[in-house]
């Protein structure tokens, strides 16, 4: 069961992710696997799903290494739950236990393992499909579900994971790109800077209009591909962005197209959410910032992930003169809007 491990700040830090490994391991912390395995789209962690003696199935996610320190996983697990003892659909991790000398477990829930230098968490698997957001009461059925996972939310605080903000998202990516060698082609180097620049600047503004803004715990990456629907509604897997924010982060990118497109979209989400919480509206001012600041936080995301084979495969237009034109455009546009807005 033993297996090696790269170290943190290694390019390969699943290269020993074998299935073998991958069974042993979910093994070690005291589940009897099948041999079914299945390894699921996800590019930040390593992501399985395991079938078990009995025909049931787990999701096992394997951590990067040196993203998180413990302490913050932990607090995404506690968060989760928060949330299912207030009874918020949502996957929660199970509870591991160590059957293996290399095995250990931590946290209050018993939920963290480390099997041979990887953290891993397991939980239920649970199906479903994207919601139809074009579905006005589907839209209300979100926003009440929305407004539950933020009174659950508000109820404690993070202590060790990030605080959504124009230094922690946007001045962040910017200094990681201006540094990395060879992140900006020399052609488009200072053509993006100055556009990121702006952009953030006028992010920072809106941010300084607004004034202090209510936090909650969020999900923090509230798309569709993490929120799955099924007869019974709603529920999101994957709070491994959970961070400490503004309501509206987890509401915006719900929303596809421009203002107008999505303005009856918005409507039917806070007619579900205000039956159940009230919502600072003036934070939809938030919006175009924080779509700025993710625009920079993702550019530099992938660069930061460059030296990692699945991410040229999966993104090989990164990188290229054309994308970050491409970026200089999204970026002037978005200044743009947020100095009308």
């Amino acid at each position: 069961m033993s297996t090696p491990h790269a170290p943190a700040g290694s390019p390969l830090p699943f290269a020993d992710l074998t299935p073998d490994a991958v069974l042993n391991a979910v093994e070690a912390l005291g589940l009897v696997a099948d041999g079914r395995l299945m390894a699921l789209n996800s590019y930040e962690n390593r992501v399985f799903m395991v079938g078990l003696d009995g025909g049931d199935s787990v999701i096992a996610k394997f951590y990067r290494p040196g993203r998180w320190t413990d302490a913050q996983i932990l607090e995404e697990h506690q968060f989760a739950h928060d949330l299912q003892a207030d009874e918020v659909p949502v996957v929660a991790p199970l509870a591991l236990s160590a059957q293996h000398p290399e095995a250990h477990v931590i946290g209050s829930h018993h939920t963290l393992g480390n099997v041979a230098g990887h953290r891993i968490a397991v939980s239920p698997r649970r199906g479903g499909r994207p919601p139809e957001l074009d579905d006005p009461e589907v839209l209300r059925w979100l926003g009440r579900f929305l407004a539950r996972l933020h009174q659950t939310g508000a109820q404690g605080r993070f202590e060790h994971r990030l605080t959504l903000s124009p230094d922690t998202l946007g001045q962040s990516a910017i200094d990681h790109l201006q540094n990395a060698d060879d992140a900006l082609p020399l052609g488009v180097r200072q053509r993006w800077l100055d556009a990121a620049h702006e952009a953030l600047a006028q992010a920072r503004e809106a941010f300084d209009r607004q004034g202090p803004v209510r936090q909650v715990r969020l999900h923090g990456d509230m798309h569709s591909g993490n929120l799955l629907w099924t007869p019974e509604g709603p529920h999101f897997v994957d709070l491994d962005d959970a961070c400490m924010g503004p309501a509206v982060q987890d509401l915006w990118m719900l929303l596809p197209g421009d203002r107008d497109e999505r303005r009856p979209m918005m409507d039917a989400l806070m007619d579900g959410y205000e039956s159940l919480a009230e919502f600072d509206w003036h934070t939809l001012a938030l919006i175009e910032p924080l779509r700025t600041l993710r625009m920079l936080h993702h550019s530099a995301w992938l660069a930061r992930r460059w030296a990692d084979p699945a991410f040229p495969a999966a993104f090989p237009w990164f990188g290229t003169e054309a994308y970050w034109l491409q970026q200089v455009e999204l970026l002037n546009q978005q200044t743009l809007v947020m100095r009308e807005g």
